[in-house]
């Protein structure tokens, strides 16, 4: 699966956070992940973590860090995901986020769960992707959290947030309708909520 970061140019100019512009592609074994506080992980519908990486990601949650998981689709890539998050932290549940979370609201006051489809499926006229069963089901964001109640993990299924941000500059109409109503001020409204919890 690919390891990506919010579009780090877009979080320095809407807010006064000072960010690396190019972002940084760490795996879940780099001895560096321990200093990075946000992860961000997309097309993860068919991850998998060996034992190694099971483990850091265990040690890098309990520690206080957060993971986003966005881009993955429908019942059977929603499996993948839960199961393979189980292997790291086998005692979190996934919980629901329901409008009313504070993460919905933030900074940017969101009126619906944002769901946003790839410029791709967009371009061929459906406003979600279709990887099989559920898939269409609307947006599923649910939250993995620690003993102490800390959202520590994000999953935004059923969404491609990550398009809004990456594919900003290939189409206006795409852009207007995705990045600026749902993908940005979804993701700033992600990163304030971590990091001030």
């Amino acid at each position: 699966f690919r390891r990506v970061l919010f579009r780090s140019l877009r979080l320095e100019q809407l807010t006064s956070l000072k960010v690396e512009p190019n972002g940084k592609v760490l795996r879940l074994t780099d001895p560096e992940l321990l200093d990075y506080p946000f992860l961000y992980m997309n097309g993860v519908g068919g991850m998998y973590l060996s034992e190694e990486e099971a483990t850091a990601l265990r040690r890098y949650l309990t520690n206080g860090g957060f993971l986003m998981l966005d881009d993955f689709w429908g019942d059977r890539e929603w499996q993948v995901v839960t199961e393979q998050l189980s292997r790291a932290v086998p005692q979190w549940q996934p919980r629901e986020l329901p409008l009313s979370h504070e993460i919905f609201h933030a900074v940017y006051d969101l009126n619906k769960r944002p769901q946003v489809p790839s410029i791709r499926h967009w371009r061929s006229g459906r406003t979600f992707e279709d990887h099989g069963p559920g898939s269409d089901r609307g947006p599923n964001y649910q939250g993995l959290f620690d003993e102490n109640g800390r959202l520590a993990v994000l999953l935004c299924h059923n969404n491609d947030l990550g398009d809004g941000w990456e594919r900003e500059g290939e189409d206006p109409e795409y852009f207007r309708e995705y990045a600026v109503k749902w993908s940005y001020p979804m993701g700033m409204n992600i990163i304030f909520y971590v990091m001030t919890h």
